[in-house]
């Protein structure tokens, strides 16, 4: 058998381990080529993935309809809290120049609890407030400025709501 090797390029032959080893370097070096085209190539693919969900109109939409619903529950909150202000004020005005401990029992503890719900709603609103100005100061969230609101939208959302003092 190794006569016949000789007889291909009697003067340089090696033998079939030599073409099977070059064969197997070849092999090595092209695998490793492919994956490093391969990993490249996922990066690319995973940016392009994380551009859709980041930009994508679905994805817009649901963040544009989060800050309009955001903005509406902070809205609602905001009229909760005056609403019970008012009626701890209205009480304030019902006991002006009385001390508190002449005050019927039924009011001074209704008056608590209103300062207790009042305290709650305002923590309430600051979270929501917090959670907010936090969204809206993410650099994908383009679509709050004005040029770029959503087809048949006119007003643009608050790019910040303060926190309920």
């Amino acid at each position: 058998m190794n006569d016949n090797w000789n007889k291909l390029d009697p003067q340089n032959s090696r033998g079939p381990v030599s073409y099977g080893l070059k064969i197997i370097v070849i092999l090595f070096v092209l695998g490793g080529a492919v994956s490093v085209l391969g990993y490249s190539f996922g990066w690319f693919g995973e940016a392009a993935r994380v551009t859709q969900q980041e930009f994508g109109p679905q994805a817009l939409l649901a963040k544009y309809t989060w800050f309009k619903d955001a903005a509406a529950q902070l809205d609602a909150k905001k009229a909760n809290i005056d609403a019970a202000q008012a009626r701890i004020t209205a009480m304030d005005a019902t006991y002006e120049g009385t001390p508190r401990n002449k005050w019927a029992r039924t009011d001074l503890e209704q008056y608590n609890l209103w300062q207790t719900e009042v305290a709650g709603l305002k923590a309430n609103y600051n979270d929501l407030a917090a959670q907010y100005n936090a969204a809206m100061s993410k650099f994908n969230y383009r679509f709050t400025n004005v040029g770029d609101l959503p087809q048949g939208a006119t007003q643009v959302l608050p790019r910040e709501f303060r926190a309920y003092q």
